[in-house]
């Protein structure tokens, strides 16, 4: 059985040491709903799926609710864990999910099993399929199914923020532009209208764009708008009637996905171009006024930057609740070969939160 009251670092350990692909939770599901319902009395625990849910009932003025997804991306040679200690970067933990996020998993089971008097009651929500289609994500199952589990005053998701505290996120928004043309033979290329040639306005509007940065509670969310595929062509003698590029959109949480689809329209305003919208996810104002939101930016001395990206911290703001993002690990090794953690953080990282929630 995990050792919930084992030190987090050697926790993440075993963590990693149980594979757990996105669709394949069952078996580290089971082991985490075993250890909470033997380590840790006094939480009302229940499974839905591959998630495991845990709650305490202390009666405490507010709720904090810690979240973190048990699943990985397919392991690449990088199981089980090893720990290695060098000299540019210490004591390091490696091995798939040490960073997307078992490192997190890791401290809020610990705590689960150690806080004895919490000043928040605590709800933990451990998920399955994050790192996949959204609509098998377990946290949206969740809300659907069982909605008046992710009540709360403050929601912590254990991302990897290299042990800063991330708030909120930013929405994505993705469109097709189109430019149509006319069919001709390449040997006669002036009877017809190159499609490719006439998203060049498009690429130039892209090129010329300046993002908008905007602060929110202290927090500097900078858009950017970026071509991310080009599709078009028929065959190596055809001049194209039509092609399209793809465009993202990361907006900053102050716009809703309507106004950011308006302003992307209004960056092709006067192009005869079709602008069709395919993807589309909101983003997660920091909410860091709320009093207990603040209370952990105080806990962590003020160190806290937007959260760049979009994470389920949405699903909790889309409910009103101050979201933060807040776990070891650098978000640039998830889903790496080498993906490791500096076992410091995981330590530090459990520290802070232990003094937020005690006493």
């Amino acid at each position: 059985m995990l050792d919930l009251h084992s030190d987090p670092i050697a926790l993440t350990a075993a963590l990693v040491d149980i594979p757990s692909e996105s669709r394949h939770e069952a078996l580290i599901a089971d082991q985490v709903e075993a250890a909470l319902r033997a380590q840790a009395p006094g939480f009302e625990i229940i499974r839905d799926g591959d998630a495991v849910l845990a709650r305490t009932h202390l009666g405490r003025p507010n709720r904090v609710l810690l979240a973190g997804h048990l699943d990985t991306v397919p392991a690449a040679g990088n199981l089980p864990s090893r720990r290695t200690t060098t000299a540019d970067e210490g004591d390091v933990l490696h091995g798939c999910g040490t960073v997307d996020m078992k490192s997190g998993v890791a401290v809020f089971l610990h705590l689960a099993a150690t806080l004895t008097e919490p000043v928040h009651d605590l709800t933990c929500v451990f998920y399955d399929c994050e790192e996949i289609e959204a609509a098998a994500n377990g946290l949206g199952r969740i809300e659907r199914n069982l909605p008046d589990w992710l009540a709360a005053d403050l929601a912590i998701l254990g991302e990897p923020t290299g042990g800063y505290i991330e708030a909120g996120c930013q929405g994505t928004l993705r469109v097709v532009v189109t430019a149509a043309g006319t069919r001709a033979h390449s040997a006669r290329s002036w009877l017809g209208d190159n499609a490719i040639h006439n998203l060049g306005a498009v690429l130039n509007r892209l090129s010329a764009y300046q993002p908008r940065s905007i602060d929110i509670d202290g927090c500097v969310y900078r858009e950017g708008l970026s071509a991310v595929r080009i599709d078009g062509g028929v065959a190596g003698n055809v001049i194209p009637d039509a092609a399209s590029v793809t465009v993202n959109f990361r907006f900053a949480p102050d716009r809703t996905p309507h106004e950011a689809l308006i302003h992307v329209q209004e960056v092709f305003d006067g192009l005869h171009v079709k602008i069709e919208q395919t993807d589309v996810a909101a983003g997660a104002l920091p909410g860091l006024t709320a009093p207990a939101a603040a209370a952990l930016v105080a806990a962590a001395d003020g160190q806290v930057r937007a959260k760049y990206g979009w994470t389920d911290v949405s699903r909790f703001a889309a409910r009103g609740i101050p979201a933060v993002n807040y776990g070891p690990g650098d978000p640039n090794l998830a889903h790496t070969v080498d993906e490791r953690v500096p076992v410091q953080q995981i330590s530090a990282v459990a520290e802070l939160l232990r003094g937020f929630l005690s006493p």
